[in-house]
């Protein structure tokens, strides 16, 4: 079990690294080619016909990458309030549902995303003249990337509950140790988010 759990770990790592790096690539390429835009617009009174289209395309990239990093960091919104104050065994129930209902939703991208992108795969784009399904592709793709990441936190849950189960008495002792585990890694985030407001 520990091995499975390291591989999967290293697996969601070694993603995320990548697409962070995509990211960093694709929103430099967006600012400048706004930039460019602008340019040619107004300085030399030519505008670019197709970059509005790149533009679009690379955000709607940005958006879907820039979901499954923030969901592997823990850094997209939420609210704490009943959160905050329910017991340690109901926190961890609340956040194993939180990823497994997250599970199901992440295999409803990659399943419809794919029909959705099969659908118009005979399509082509005004300006660019590429098939749309290259740029739609991105909802299954992200959909797979986000089950390997909640795959990953609902394997760390399992490792350090059976990890703990030794060394208690009864199952209550195990939850709150868990639970006090996972309120220790998710604290840093709401300490900066609370900075950030």
């Amino acid at each position: 079990m520990m091995s499975v759990f390291k591989r999967i770990k290293k697996t969601s790592d070694s993603i995320n690294l990548c697409v962070e790096y995509l990211l960093f690539s694709l929103g430099f390429t967006m600012a400048v080619l706004v930039a460019v835009q602008v340019f040619f617009r107004y300085a030399l009174n030519h505008s670019l016909f197709w970059s509005g289209e790149l533009a679009k395309n690379i955000l709607v990239w940005l958006t879907f990458l820039g979901a499954s990093t923030a969901y592997y960091r823990k850094a997209n919104p939420c609210v704490d309030f009943f959160y905050s104050k329910m017991n340690p065994m109901m926190r961890f129930i609340a956040t194993l549902v939180v990823h497994i209902a997250s599970m199901g939703l992440f295999g409803v991208m990659v399943i419809y995303g794919t029909e959705f992108a099969w659908f118009v795969r005979s399509q082509i784009s005004p300006a660019l003249q590429i098939h749309k399904w290259i740029i739609l592709s991105i909802i299954p793709v992200s959909g797979a990337i986000l089950m390997v990441h909640c795959l990953a936190e609902l394997t760390e849950m399992h490792h350090n509950f059976h990890e703990i189960i030794p060394r208690k008495k009864n199952a209550q002792n195990c939850i709150h140790t868990l639970c006090m585990h996972q309120a220790a890694v998710m604290e840093p985030h709401r300490e900066k988010k609370l900075h950030d407001r």
